[in-house]
């Protein structure tokens, strides 16, 4: 396919640089807005092309040097090239370009966009493993940007470094293996005091693998769990008491969680987050508040020690059984929990009938359509709404405003997963 030279004018959704070629738009993998390139197709279609780089021209004055030497080969990372502040900037203007587009709103103000540090943050993930027969080695890491194989990667600079670092070790441990062939994936989650590395393994693992890897995690302070099925199959293999938890130290709380649970990627955002979250909606003493998508309780909890009443509901009855656990293992009674489909009507459900001053969303990436078909309820003054995708907030906001009378008093982005394309936002509603 032809190569070929274009400016670039944006930046698309997924990180691309955008283009237009005789009318047509082409993505540019590798390419930034304001840049000039020399660039190939790489594939055609009826409404777009995409293309790869070659050369860049004119580079734009935000390009940085790419800290991470596999960075346009592993696909866990797709904007190192652009310097962090023009990062953040970008999500901003996609949240926005999405409120006006999708939702047909305007905020009143714009939040300054919340940023931690850009490196080492991410306290999940998960890796993927293959034993290449032709090569002889075991390969552990994220996708290569075309999704079909297992970047060849040494270490992770995105990964907290109690594991970011230790990727070769970990490949190395795994070649060692007896069942080196059954091991699909691993699945990482970090506490504030132990990291834990769950194996996923599809046939039993021998006496000898199982002491090489309770060998490797004494050796790198890790803790080793194994998954030979499904969730509800993941057990500890050393050591034998693993826990992990992570501290909110302005709300004086501490949250335990299980390795597959859902707890926020970045550690230090999760905390600026809450406490933005919290100074946002201002929660009052005397204040009654419903928490929907709650998790863990991770704002939940925090909530409990400002407000008179707080009711966490998720759909998840584990997380739901854990939230309740983990208000007791912080001595907050006025906090309760309830396990509920947030994808149907729920206004039979006791929760949902009571009045509530103070709303809080934090739903998955297809938002909370559903819930506000029926709430918030005529008593709720303020909703703060935490986003994982531009697209259904600005959908839902537009709900919220047209159909539930509430002004969407300000929105911001918050960059919770630095060098990637993801837009994490929150946005602020007050009743009329």
């Amino acid at each position: 396919m032809g190569v070929f030279e274009t400016d670039i004018t944006d930046l698309s959704h997924d990180g691309r640089g955008v283009a237009h070629v005789n009318g047509k738009a082409v993505f540019v993998t590798g390419a930034l807005a304001g840049e000039r390139v020399r660039a190939r197709f790489s594939g055609k279609h009826r409404h777009y092309d995409e293309a790869v780089v070659e050369e860049v021209l004119q580079a734009s004055p935000d390009r940085v040097a790419p800290r991470c030497s596999h960075f346009g080969i592993c696909g866990g990372c797709v904007l190192q090239h652009l310097s962090p502040q023009a990062q953040i900037a970008a999500k901003q203007r996609t949240l926005l370009d999405n409120l006006e587009r999708i939702g047909k709103v305007a905020p009143k103000s714009i939040l300054p966009p919340l940023a931690d540090s850009p490196w080492g943050y991410r306290r999940k993930a998960r890796l993927s493993v293959k034993f290449v027969e032709k090569k002889g080695r075991v390969l552990v890491g994220f996708r290569e940007t075309n999704g079909r194989y297992v970047a060849d990667i040494a270490r992770c600079e995105t990964l907290l470094p109690s594991v970011g670092e230790r990727i070769a070790d970990i490949a190395g441990l795994i070649e060692t293996l007896d069942g080196k062939r059954d091991i699909p994936q691993i699945e990482v989650a970090i506490g504030d005091t132990l990291a834990v590395l769950v194996f996923r393994h599809l046939q039993p693992l021998s006496e000898h693998d199982r002491t090489a890897l309770i060998e490797f995690g004494r050796r790198w302070n890790l803790g080793i769990f194994l998954q030979p099925g499904g969730i509800d199959s993941v057990a500890p293999l050393w050591p034998e008491n693993a826990q992990l938890t992570f501290r909110l130290p302005n709300c004086d709380v501490e949250l335990e969680f299980k390795p597959l649970d859902f707890v926020q990627v970045n550690a230090g955002m999760n905390r600026a987050m809450i406490d933005h979250a919290l100074a946002l909606l201002d929660p009052q003493p005397t204040d009654r508040v419903l928490d929907l998508f709650c998790g863990l309780g991770n704002f939940t909890l925090p909530l409990a020690r400002r407000a008179a009443q707080v009711i966490g509901v998720e759909g998840e009855a584990g997380l739901v059984r854990r939230a309740g656990e983990n208000a007791r293992r912080n001595g907050i009674a006025n906090a309760q929990f309830f396990a509920a489909d947030l994808a149907t009507d729920p206004r039979d459900a006791a929760w949902a009938k009571r009045d509530h001053d103070l709303l809080l969303l934090d739903p998955p990436r297809s938002g909370a359509e559903a819930v506000l078909e029926f709430l918030p309820r005529k008593s709720v003054r303020r909703v703060v709404y935490v986003s994982c995708h531009p697209g259904s907030l600005a959908r839902d906001a537009g709900t919220l405003v047209n159909r539930h009378g509430f002004t969407l008093s300000a929105a911001g982005a918050m960059d919770m997963f630095p060098h990637t394309a993801h837009v994490e936002s929150i946005a602020v509603f007050d009743r009329n």
